[in-house]
């Protein structure tokens, strides 16, 4: 039986037996590289890293267009550390999966430290400041999720966390924001040398969110006399520290333990499913869809990895305004919320499973082809066609890939207005558009309101994914249940009429009665979900 190992991974026929690519490039060497010029740092150790942004660099390791590893650190979740890196040599066993079931197996290994940005394991912190503190440092890359970036609560106070951080300085500092620029400080402090912070969350503009994080600690530190005042400078001088904006797109899932009974059948074990007390799912392999995109925006001011070698695209902030925005309000994101709400209310766990759904198929066609594409934003380095038809006939139809409406309806009354509301706002910005027309992008609106209710089309209680407004929005739909008439009904407009969610008026867009004639029609009973769908997508 096969183990993850740099010991086992010596036995090339072995592991190449299963199926499994290697890796191509001297380990040794590459880890004695980086550990006296190391020049890429990534905070995040989860899936995303390990399946997409650490296997790009083994790309340029295995052609020899890159001499140091990367170097994983863990500022939220220590067992990451712990239980996948360490016990496994800091490799990842990658499963690639295609809609038609087809694996690609392959190691990882471009990750050759894996260390906590936690201040009571000095040496890992010793690492962390004697990394900072070298000249050859290029990057600082992130996948630390959008509430990493975070600083302030829903009352637009510090948090409790930040508060601490910002009174103890420097030196103890916890929220991952206060420990970048504590790390940031000792780079200023040792030459002020330049280097690029690089947000890769799938989130907007996340690069100024870094950027704004960072430097308002900093600031607060200042204020405090806790840090030279010159510090802030430093890291708004552009000519020395830059924040580029990226956007990336990749399905990398909780494990599957259908993918690990299968590498078991091929021979391949420990590899156990983890969860760890911070409730991250993990194991030492990563399944992914193939489909992979990340656009960064090329500002760098200490030279940067040569990653457009292994298909990652560097352009302008532009572009990757254009690229996002594509992706974000027409070509996935409104199609994944479509089918998050509909498949919770007609009872699916899995986004695959209602891909096979004629209903729900046509339902997300329309958004995308129909309603979508002619406002469209082309970004030029991407077709939306094209990206859309991957969406479609691939990614979301992909069964290997466990990704759930439930996972995807969370945080809903956030998303709105950006997965649909930019679109009618395009269509209302047009002469040759009427938003009134629209019949797919209402519905999805209209299931969106119907979930609430948290009944599903069969009458049953469900329970919710968690969103920050929830209760308030039950309350506005206080009253309305299955079999309610209209005037009942028109309870709704309280949810509707809110311009914070949508982002626009849907009343005056023409949009607010359609939106309520249809929630009014999926509350008839058992199975009016399912009517109303059939109905305006026939």
């Amino acid at each position: 039986m096969l183990s993850l190992s740099r010991s086992s991974i010596a036995d090339r026929e072995a592991w190449e037996a299963a199926g499994v690519e290697l890796p191509q490039f001297d380990f040794a060497a590459v880890a004695q590289n980086t550990l006296e010029k190391p020049e890429w740092v990534h905070f995040g150790a989860g899936n995303i890293f390990r399946g997409f942004v650490a296997n790009a660099h083994q790309k340029l390791l295995d052609s020899g267009k890159a001499n140091t590893g990367i170097i994983a650190a863990e500022t939220f979740d220590f067992e990451m550390i712990d239980k996948v890196y360490k016990p496994y040599d800091n490799l990842t066993l990658l499963v690639l999966m295609n809609a038609a079931g087809d694996f690609q197996k392959r190691i990882v290994s471009s990750i050759v430290e894996g260390i906590t940005a936690d201040k009571t394991r000095e040496a890992d912190y010793s690492r962390l400041t004697e990394i900072f503190e070298n000249p050859s440092l290029q990057m600082a890359s992130f996948t630390i999720t959008e509430k990493g970036y975070s600083l302030t609560g829903p009352d637009g106070q510090y948090l409790g966390i930040v508060q601490k951080d910002i009174a103890g300085g420097p030196e103890h500092p916890v929220h991952a924001m206060s420990i970048v620029a504590s790390f940031a400080y000792k780079r200023y402090l040792k030459g002020q040398y330049p280097m690029t912070f690089v947000s890769m969350d799938n989130c907007s503009h996340n690069g100024d969110k870094l950027k704004n994080g960072m430097v308002t600690i900093a600031k607060e530190w200042a204020a405090k006399g806790l840090v030279e005042e010159g510090f802030v400078a430093y890291l708004e001088d552009e000519q020395k520290i830059t924040f580029p904006l990226s956007m990336i797109d990749k399905i990398t899932p909780r494990p599957s333990e259908s993918v690990q009974a299968a590498l078991l059948e091929q021979g391949i074990g420990g590899m156990d499913v983890i969860v760890t007390s911070k409730n991250t799912y993990t194991a030492p392999f990563v399944n992914a869809e193939i489909s992979e995109y990340l656009v960064i925006e090329d500002k760098f001011t200490n030279g940067r990895p040569a990653l457009e070698e292994a298909g990652i695209i560097f352009t302008d902030r532009d572009t990757v305004n254009n690229v996002e925005t594509m992706k974000v309000t027409t070509c996935l994101n409104p199609l994944h919320t479509a089918l998050a709400v509909t498949g919770c209310l007609l009872g699916y766990t899995l986004i695959a499973d209602e891909m096979k759904d004629a209903t729900l198929r046509k339902l997300v066609e329309t958004i995308g082809y129909k309603e979508g594409l002619p406002v469209v934003v082309d970004p030029g380095i991407l077709s939306p066609k094209q990206f859309l038809d991957e969406v479609l006939q691939e990614r979301f139809a992909n069964p290997f890939i466990p990704d759930t409406p439930q996972r995807i309806a969370t945080d809903t009354s956030q998303k709105v207005g950006i997965r649909f509301g930019e679109t009618i706002k395009s269509y209302i910005r047009r002469d040759d558009l009427d938003p009134a027309q629209l019949t797919a992008i209402p519905l999805a609106i209209a299931a969106w309101c119907r979930y609430l209710l948290g009944v599903n089309d069969e009458g049953a209680a469900f329970t919710l994914s968690s969103d920050p407004l929830l209760e308030s929005l039950q309350a506005r739909l206080e009253g309305v249940a299955l079999g309610a008439d209209a005037a009942t009904a028109a309870g709704v407009r309280a949810v509707l009429e809110d311009q914070a969610i949508f982002g626009v008026d849907l009343y005056a867009a023409g949009l607010g009665g359609t939106i309520e004639g249809m929630f009014t029609e999926m509350l008839a009973g058992p199975g009016a979900v399912r009517a109303t769908l059939e109905k305006y997508t026939a």
